[in-house]
């Protein structure tokens, strides 16, 4: 008897401990978040790679087959006339004669920031700063040689001549707010996802770039209180759906004659130039173009001498042209290859430089979801693919004669691979949802080098946590026919004879994936510990499953994604172990702007939502990314009507939270003001939280605890009985 009271004691104390070490704390502070390898930066050749140290005082060079250190090209301790102890970031030239030194970092909108730059000469040793002018530096590329770097200060190109220890200025006419050279504006950054335009030619006489224009593009302007007495405001440019465009044209400037010329590239008012890129040939630069309505995507190879350019690659969809695909094009000596959804799933293609097709590479039912590296010599494409399934991910290399695929991953689940140049050698990351990622170091045919980080103690405390399983599901949509892929968290203490509280987790966005084969720990899973289930389902219009699926919501965003949500919801109703009763919604973005579109088309089957961020009105997003999916509102107006969130906010039903970020530059604040405006004119009653000064992700200080945090007590109030 003494004994048995000893065992359930020690049962419920061993219990009790388990539940107060796995909280939300323990999710956000990275405690069963498995480990990178830090940024690998490849060698020219392809053979080496470049990587800090670990307190980012050193760029030591190592040798991909070995994983020895083979040099040290910079060191702060050792270099002379070093100023600093430390640095962000590095580059290496080419000729790995010169290494820029990146520190005081400032960041401008998700993916560009401006820094101070040194650069420290690997033969004498010396450092120094890269640019003697006030400002600090944007974007900077070396030259092929390695002897010159080309930046970008107050929307100005400036050139850097390291044999000649001079500084120069190229363009005198940028102006902040109303004309880039070399750089890009908001919405090319956050839409294509590029922040160069900006190209040496391969004889290093051309420096092509891209002039933006964003005189006509009108200007957002939200409030920043940053504690101060007297708040300010921060203002830029950005370009709302039907709205004007900045008006691009591409130049390039002649170093050895400083003259600047204009390519005589056709262009329609608010197209676009997502890229620029030199062949092997300086006399042939590939400008790439994209329609405003997004469903023609144009390849010129213009000549920086005579300004003329010629029509190469002409690709025309009856949707949108993905321009992600854009930034995969690979320039050969004598060839390139691309992707195209030309047959109806995203495959590669090789074209001659005339643009005569020349062969396709891949095929079949299955999405290639990224072109990886091209290894000339060897003529071998690497790619990645879900050809298992679009909850997988498998890394193949191809032949570009013989056309016949050869597998590289070993395991099946989320394989991702980044690749060194020419394809010598690649890092694998795979995970499955039950596994933390193994990292692993491959040469170009497949072969095993070595472990980077398996992760085995994030593994260890996943399975002492007794995380459970991710069960997968399908489920049909809303149009009664089409399989959906999900997938579903049971609670922790889960008795199949109790029905549970759900919450359902989504984004649904075009071409976006949730439900993959991939390790994931987030924080929802701190739901599981408060009594509720979580599922998960992707909808029509996500990813890896061929271009009519993904691209079904076509001029009606929305509409179909809510459908689908609705239609999981009620799925989830007939489960025996589910509360028909208490199904949450959450989402953030799109995901958020998704919350508000199922709950006030779903005729009450969601007791309780919270839209983080959300969009509520296409009218008020930008010009790339509404007019892709949408088209114009003069085009589409009754496509945009419909797709408006706060044209349902009567309809709304459920207990609403609605979050937002005041400093959110991507979905701005206004959309959820406008939102609440609707809302209290329509008399729904909701809960609204604001957090002050934060931007599209709500992060930084105590921000993302305090807001999951709030996001979790909502789902116990409001979908738990009391």
């Amino acid at each position: 008897m003494r004994r048995f009271l000893f065992t359930a004691v020690a049962a419920i104390w061993i219990a009790t401990a388990w539940a107060q070490r796995f909280t939300l704390d323990d999710l956000l502070n990275g405690e069963f978040s498995p480990r990178g390898t830090g940024t690998m930066v490849s060698s020219e050749d392809g053979l080496s790679f470049y990587q800090a140290d670990p307190q980012q005082t050193a760029v030591i060079k190592y040798s991909y087959a070995t994983g020895e250190a083979v040099d040290t090209l910079f060191d702060a301790r050792k270099a002379r006339n070093c100023t600093f102890s430390s640095f962000q970031d590095f580059m290496v030239s080419p000729d790995e004669n010169r290494v820029l030194l990146c520190r005081e970092r400032e960041q401008v909108y998700r993916h560009s920031f401006r820094a101070d730059y040194y650069y420290c000469d690997v033969r004498r040793n010396m450092v120094r700063r890269l640019s003697e002018q006030p400002s600090k530096q944007m974007i900077p590329t070396f030259s092929p040689d390695g002897r010159m770097v080309a930046y970008v200060m107050d929307n100005d190109i400036w050139l850097t001549k390291f044999d000649f220890d001079t500084e120069s200025r190229v363009t005198k006419d940028g102006e902040m707010n109303r004309l880039i050279n070399g750089a890009t504006d908001w919405v090319y950054e956050e839409e294509f996802g590029v922040t160069r335009l900006l190209e040496f030619s391969p004889d290093n006489r051309l420096l092509a770039f891209v002039c933006s224009d964003e005189s006509a593009v009108k200007e957002f302007s939200f409030q920043t209180f940053d504690r101060q007495l007297y708040p300010g405001f921060h203002r830029f440019k950005y370009p709302k759906a039907g709205e004007a465009n900045s008006a691009v044209e591409c130049r390039v400037f002649d170093i050895e004659a400083r003259t600047v010329r204009t390519l005589q590239v056709p262009l329609e008012a608010g197209d676009y130039i997502p890229r620029i890129k030199f062949t092997h040939d300086p006399d042939q630069l590939a400008v790439m173009t994209l329609n405003r309505d997004q469903n023609r995507f144009d390849m010129y190879f213009a000549s920086p001498r005579t300004t003329v350019s010629r029509l190469v690659l002409r690709e025309e969809s009856r949707y949108y042209v993905d321009s992600e695909w854009l930034h995969s094009i690979r320039f050969l000596k004598d060839r390139f290859v691309c992707v195209s959804e030309k047959d109806g799933y995203s495959h590669i293609y090789v074209y001659g430089l005339s643009g005569t097709l020349q062969r396709q590479l891949t095929s079949g039912n299955c999405d290639v979801t990224a072109l990886l590296a091209v290894d000339e010599q060897t003529e071998t494409v690497f790619y990645e693919v879900a050809d298992e399934s679009p909850l997988r991910r498998n890394i193949y290399k191809v032949n570009l004669n013989r056309g016949t695929p050869q597998k590289l991953s070993q395991k099946s689940g989320y394989n991702s691979a980044t690749f060194g140049r020419q394809g010598k050698f690649f890092v694998n990351r795979w995970s499955d949802a039950d596994t933390p990622a193994v990292i692993t170091l491959h040469d170009g045919g497949g072969k095993l080098l070595r472990v980077l980080e398996d992760n085995q103690d994030i593994g260890m405390k996943v399975a002492s946590a007794h995380f459970p399983r991710r069960e997968y599901i399908t489920v049909t949509a809303a149009d009664g026919v089409t399989r959906l892929n999900g997938w579903i968290l049971k609670p922790y203490d889960f008795d199949p004879t109790r029905r549970y509280p759900v919450v359902m987790i989504q984004y649904g966005g075009p071409n976006s994936q949730q439900v993959l084969d991939r390790y994931g720990a987030d924080w929802y899973y701190a739901l599981l510990n408060e009594g509720f289930a979580v599922a998960c389902v992707d909808g029509r219009g996500t990813g890896a499953r061929g271009e009519e699926f993904r691209k079904s919501g076509y001029m009606n965003l929305g509409i179909m994604e809510s459908d689908d949500q609705i239609a999981a919801a009620r799925h989830l109703a007939s489960l025996p172990y589910i509360d028909g009763n208490a199904i949450g919604i959450w989402g953030w973005s799109y995901g958020g702007y998704n919350v508000l579109m199922s709950m006030s088309r779903g005729n009450g089957i969601f007791r309780a939502g919270v839209a983080i961020a959300p969009v509520t009105d296409w009218r008020f997003y930008d010009t790339v990314y509404s007019e892709r999916f949408m088209r114009t509102p003069q085009q589409n107006g009754g496509g945009y009507e419909r797709a408006s969130a706060i044209a349902l906010a009567g309809r709304l039903e459920g207990n609403l939270l609605l979050v937002h970020g005041m400093a959110d530059d991507n979905v701005h604040f206004q959309h959820s003001v406008e939102y609440t405006r609707a809302l209290i004119e329509a008399g729904k009653h909701f809960d609204m939280f604001f957090f002050p000064d934060r931007d599209h992700f709500i992060r930084g200080g105590n921000a993302r605890k305090y807001l999951y945090g709030k996001v979790i007590d909502h789902f116990k109030r409001n979908l738990k009985p009391a």
